[in-house]
């Protein structure tokens, strides 16, 4: 009998490390990936790991569905596999044997958790068109501005590499090597030595 985990972020920048940080688990199976794609490979992965007399452990019920038909299908198909199921937010726990009452919990927790999701969809939608209404730039702050680009022209007609100039201004070359990239693009008469 083994404690299963699986834990799923919606984002490579977001941290799953508060995720059943408090729980024993032998087998964890991590993901980063929307919950609208249905294929999460790190799921099935634990789906079909689970043995009869094992524990998944889940956070939350939105961790490992997307809305409640998802949910139920998931839970009804790993009990039927006499694996248990435990969510420690909604401190609920399935094992297929459950009586009428935990399978409309089921229903009323993932509904709950379907509408919170929903509100918090249309609360970023409604901030997004508050913030463009004042004008305010939304998306990542440009790595380069202006300054740093004169600056790399500058080192580049130096005679620096681009490597040089990454490690001098702390950046990737990658970002070096696109910044280029895009200044020649921009502003086509604009004079920048090539590496040889």
């Amino acid at each position: 009998m083994a404690e299963v985990g699986y834990i799923r972020v919606s984002s490579f920048n977001q941290n799953d490390t508060k995720q059943l940080a408090e729980i024993k688990i032998d087998h964890v199976f991590k993901e980063k990936m929307s919950g609208k794609n249905l294929k999460r490979p790190k799921l099935q992965e634990c789906l079909s790991f689970c043995r009869a007399g094992d524990t998944l452990h889940v956070n939350s019920m939105d961790r490992l569905a997307i809305n409640l038909k998802e949910l139920q299908q998931i839970v009804c198909n790993i009990t039927k596999k006499e694996v248990k199921v435990q969510f420690h937010k909604e401190n609920l726990t399935f094992t297929g044997e459950d009586n009428p009452l935990s399978k409309q919990m089921l229903q009323i927790m993932g509904a709950v958790a379907e509408f919170e999701r929903s509100l918090l969809k249309e609360r970023q939608k409604e901030g997004i068109e508050a913030a463009k209404k004042r004008g305010v730039k939304l998306g990542r702050k440009p790595l380069m501005d202006d300054e740093k680009k004169e600056k790399i022209i500058s080192l580049l007609n130096e005679r620096l590499t681009k490597k040089e100039i990454a490690f001098k201004l702390g950046v990737s070359y990658e970002t070096i090597r696109l910044t280029l990239k895009k200044i020649e693009k921009d502003y086509p008469r604009t004079k920048i030595i090539k590496e040889s």
